[in-house]
């Protein structure tokens, strides 16, 4: 039997497409939103910069002073990678989910406390493919002061890329794996776990019979995408920053002096500043996510892996 029609009739194949779908959805859906959190995160150039906008002013200031394509600046480097990214953490999630269920039954739904672990290991893998594209994305976002001469003198993500490979070799794309490690894995535990009970909750049995509504797969995405933010959001500022610093005088030498500096110089509300943004974000994000994948899974994969098997030979 060819590979593809068996890869596609097992949960791999499933779970590794459909996850590809929804991750692109969610690109599209939240990078303006992305664009204006991590703008709200980055730290004040000198002493006497004014506060921080609100992220309402941010807004209008970013449309006003750079055009509004500029909240789009560097949605290139996840959407080229988010579908593979994505695919990567919905299949090791569907199968370590499974793995870590001692009474797994296949017509049952794995156990919350799987669910959570498997999310723990997702988040964690799938940090080898986030870090490079993250690390791109929020250099082109707050690369506002350098304004380019010409077609040629633009910086786009490859360019971007290259550049910090050159100044820093292949490790440089790394800068801030261990944050987003310590970020991701938990986050993803709460946001599986929050998802699969959020749906259930809202429509009870729909585990088994996979027979929610679209606006129950929207909350139940929201939901998750919420819950996981506001657990690991203090986090994500250091990361921000550590990745969002030059490589030529940096001003964070790691994690927790990261942490300090920021707290001492901007008090401990730095470490929640866009988190409005953020959750609005999360909340459309993760809904178009979850939407994505499970109607990916309904209309592609309509039939049981037996079926599926059966049709190609």
């Amino acid at each position: 039997m060819e590979f593809w029609p068996e890869f596609l009739a097992s949960s791999w194949g499933r779970e590794f497409i459909a996850g590809g779908f929804g991750g692109m959805a969610g690109v599209f859906a939240g990078h303006p939103l992305d664009t204006l959190k991590i703008r709200l995160q980055q730290p004040k150039v000198t002493a006497l910069a004014r506060p921080p906008p609100s992220a309402l002013g941010l807004l209008k200031n970013i449309v006003k002073t750079e055009g509004p394509l500029a909240l789009y600046r560097g949605m290139a480097p996840p959407l080229a990678s988010v579908a593979l990214q994505n695919a990567v953490a919905f299949q090791v999630y569907a199968i370590l989910s499974r793995a870590f269920d001692g009474n797994y039954k296949k017509n049952e739904p794995p156990s919350y406390k799987s669910v959570a672990l498997a999310g723990i290991g997702a988040g964690t893998i799938q940090t080898a493919i986030l870090t490079p594209v993250e690390l791109v994305k929020i250099r082109l976002q707050v690369n506002t002061a350098r304004k380019p001469t010409s077609s040629s003198d633009k910086i786009g993500p490859i360019k971007e890329a290259k550049g910090i490979i050159e100044r820093e070799g292949l490790k440089g794309l790394y800068r801030g794996l261990g944050i987003t490690v310590l970020r991701d894995a938990p986050a993803h535990g709460v946001y599986f776990w929050t998802y699969e009970y959020s749906r259930e909750w809202l429509h009870p049995g729909c585990r088994k019979s996979a027979e929610e509504s679209l606006l129950t797969m929207l909350t139940a995405g929201g939901c998750a995408g919420v819950a996981s933010w506001v657990v690991c959001y203090p986090l994500d500022v250091v990361k921000s920053r550590l990745q969002g610093q030059g490589d030529a005088s940096p001003k964070y030498s790691g994690i927790v002096d990261c942490f300090k500096k920021s707290v001492q110089e901007e008090g401990l509300a730095v470490l929640w500043r866009g988190l409005g943004t953020a959750v609005s974000r999360a909340f459309l994000v993760n809904g178009a996510i979850f939407s994505a994948y499970e109607l990916a899974l309904r209309c592609f994969f309509p039939e049981t892996p037996d079926q599926v098997l059966n049709a190609a030979g």
